[in-house]
């Protein structure tokens, strides 16, 4: 029979302020639920993780219930299994958030996340490589990925904070042109002559061949957007001035 459970942290936190609380915490969940044997506590403990990351709570009280899963046998490869699960129905920054404290638990040194890493951890498609095939055309660091390059290419580009492209333009004989859908962080997208347009995730931005533009980050944010191909005969590209610092910094 396994040992019984028994809670106390209710009464010890709030039992004066709420004592029915403290009751319902200490006496049912922990005295009845978790002593409950149709299954055992390894399994709730399993539960009990995966709720809480669901929920996005990554807070002491999932760092208790980790602390708890490895007491009552639960692996550093039972818990990764368990996180990498989970996370392809709850979303990837959750797993991040929990690999980060179940590294804690499991005695695993975590090293300190760059703003990079960070960022990408907020984000579903991957950062990809330093942009240094058109570095020269951007202020600032920009990275690059191919999400596509079969039927329509398309690449989701990342602004570091204040990196912005050169104006330019696409030209087509036929059709062409670009789309652009915001990914992460925040940005703008401006056409020569017209308002700047803010960025957030899910902004669509569709930009027809010959018109004048750049795209880039917010000074204080990351950025990333989706860039569509149009197809297009006789396809290119026209790479033109830098954007002004002073007309950059008007729009922020």
């Amino acid at each position: 029979m396994s040992e019984k459970i028994v809670q106390t942290a209710g009464r010890n936190q709030l039992g004066t302020f709420a004592p029915m609380f403290a009751h319902l915490n200490d006496d049912v969940l922990f005295g009845e639920v978790w002593n409950e044997n149709a299954i055992d506590v390894k399994t709730k403990c399993v539960i009990t993780v995966v709720s809480l990351m669901a929920s996005g709570i990554t807070d002491s009280s999932l760092t208790y219930h980790l602390q708890n899963a490895k007491a009552h046998g639960v692996t550093k490869e039972e818990i990764a299994a368990i996180i990498t699960h989970a996370t392809m129905y709850v979303g990837w920054p959750k797993g991040w958030a929990v690999f980060r404290l179940a590294k804690e638990v499991w005695n695993e040194e975590v090293p300190e996340l760059s703003e990079k890493d960070k960022y990408q951890n907020t984000i579903f498609f991957p950062i990809g490589a330093p942009n240094d095939a058109f570095a020269r055309y951007f202020i600032g660091q920009s990275y690059l990925t191919p999400i596509s390059t079969e039927q329509v290419p398309i690449y989701n580009v990342t602004f570091e904070p204040g990196c912005r492209n050169n104006w330019h333009i696409h030209h087509a004989k036929n059709n062409g042109g670009q789309m652009l859908i915001c990914v992460g962080g925040r940005g703008f997208y401006q056409e020569w002559g017209k308002e700047a347009v803010p960025m957030v995730p899910g902004t669509v931005v569709n930009i027809p061949t010959d018109v004048k533009h750049w795209h880039g980050a917010a000074q204080d944010s990351w950025f990333s957007h989706l860039a569509i191909e149009v197809p297009g005969e006789e396809s290119s590209n026209e790479w033109l001035e830098a954007v002004d610092d002073a007309e950059y910094l008007k729009i922020q």
